[in-house]
């Protein structure tokens, strides 16, 4: 973090402000040009994020590999009707395609429960409180998992967390700067760092347990991981921003029309950004499925564990982000907008997909080389850095304030429609030729792309971006 120049911020008019008290630069609570509340957030999001992404990357494996299988002795509860109530809507499912239903009802319901967390922060409990009431259920959820009758029950607790936990965590960034602070861009890129850090040791840590020693030891870490989390969060409270109370009141104030427009506006960009989730979830169901049957694994003379490629997408995070960051800061005036940036990730997650179609075209029968996957990877990253982090500060940049938790939860449920789509799109794996299947995700991403760049002008001065 230390290549951001430090900016002066005004402190804030009184405490029932939603930003904290900060001072010049060169003040204690600031560490490295930002607040230490930065510092602290940072941190709790990496052990949630460690948790979230280990169980992730154990998921499909573990249904395909062992739960689902017909032969295993011991019932999941619900999951019999379950299936029936899916395969009334999708026909018969076999194994593979029921496991990516369940891997898309998961990872879409998680980023549908936060529009709910963010009333419940907005009108009843507060930012801080609900925060740890997501980081207590996803912390009891992860121990549930490591109990494989109550399967569907342990997935249920982890959404309800994390719809609690993720809008407000995002938030408190958000309110630890003053309005037009150049610096709020950069925070949320610095703190995805954090998200994707978490994520990155998760597969090595988790997925190795869980491959190696059982995949209920797998499980089990992750809740560790959640409850380092929620330990560090309750530690860091008093150098979070201050609680917005008054903003339980201005909830029920009718919007004015720069509100109302504000809020069209994201509404209009909710639909590419979803597309470009259901491409980017594949790395958790088919991408696992490609790295485990259709690649060569082979590094001299060592096998890499397929839990392992899911460390690569947060660990080129951390590695590219200052990168990025530096760019960005050198173009000065000529930096790309928010809604720009966006329409460059979708078409660089386009460019992702296309090298695996080249890499199914040309290893043929055969196994292509994991560079193959690497590769994508890297272009997938670059791309998620122009998208993801910069989409949720342009979040708070534009969402009324007596409604920023709840937007930040709507804005969120453009990944709960892509995790849905993601579910959907994995059904085809099983049917598809592995070529045309992946040239499937990179026409997707970029109309995706295509949809926000005719949105840049219409949507320019709305946005204020």
């Amino acid at each position: 973090m230390c290549y951001l120049a430090p900016v002066t911020i005004p402190p804030s008019q009184d405490d029932r402000s939603p930003l904290p008290r900060i001072g010049n630069p060169a003040a204690p609570t600031d560490l490295f040009g930002h607040p230490r509340g930065l510092t602290f957030l940072f941190a709790t999001e990496m052990w949630e994020r460690f948790s979230y992404y280990g169980m992730r990357a154990l998921l499909v494996l573990y249904m395909v590999k062992y739960l689902l299988e017909p032969q295993r002795a011991g019932p999941v509860i619900g999951l019999v009707p379950f299936r029936h109530a899916l395969e009334a809507v999708f026909g018969p499912l076999l194994l593979q395609p029921f496991a990516s239903q369940i891997y898309g009802f998961y990872t879409g319901l998680v980023y549908l429960t936060p529009i709910f967390g963010g009333l419940l922060a907005d009108r009843v409990l507060g930012q801080r409180r609900t925060v740890i009431l997501g980081a207590a259920l996803m912390a009891i959820g992860h121990f549930m998992m490591a109990f494989e009758h109550l399967f569907l029950f342990a997935l249920g607790v982890l959404i309800l967390g994390n719809g609690t936990f993720k809008p407000n965590i995002s938030t408190q960034v958000g309110a630890l700067y003053a309005p037009g602070d150049r610096r709020r861009d950069r925070a949320f890129s610095i703190f995805y760092v954090g998200i994707n850090l978490g994520a990155f040791l998760a597969p090595l840590v988790c997925g190795t347990l869980g491959e190696e020693l059982g995949w209920h030891y797998g499980f089990a870490a992750a809740g560790v991981g959640m409850t380092t989390g929620l330990i560090i969060y309750l530690f860091a409270t008093p150098a979070l921003p201050k609680e917005s109370f008054a903003k339980r009141t201005a909830a029920r104030q009718p919007l004015d029309a720069a509100a109302r427009r504000s809020i069209v506006a994201l509404l209009f960009l909710f639909v590419p950004v979803s597309l470009f989730w259901g491409i980017y979830e594949q790395q958790g169901n088919t991408i696992v499925l490609w790295a485990s049957e259709f690649t060569d694994r082979r590094l001299f003379d060592w096998d890499i564990p397929v839990t392992w490629f899911q460390a690569l997408n947060p660990f080129m995070i951390f590695a590219f982000t200052p990168f990025i960051v530096s760019l960005w800061r050198r173009q000065g005036a000529r930096e790309p907008s928010t809604v720009v940036k966006m329409a460059i990730g979708c078409f660089l997650a386009s460019l992702a997909y296309l090298l695996l179609v080249a890499a199914a075209l040309l290893s043929g029968d055969g196994q292509a080389s994991w560079l193959w996957l690497f590769a994508y990877f890297v272009v997938l990253t670059v791309g998620e850095l122009y998208l993801s982090p910069t989409s949720l500060s342009l979040v708070t940049k534009v969402a009324p304030l007596h409604l920023l938790s709840m937007m930040m939860g709507v804005w969120l449920g453009t990944s709960f429609i892509g995790g849905f789509l993601a579910g959907y799109l994995g059904t085809f794996w099983s049917s598809m030729t592995k070529g045309h299947f992946f040239l499937m995700l990179a026409l997707i991403s970029a109309m995706a792309g295509m949809t926000i760049a005719l949105l840049i002008r219409p949507l320019r001065a709305v946005l204020r971006d």
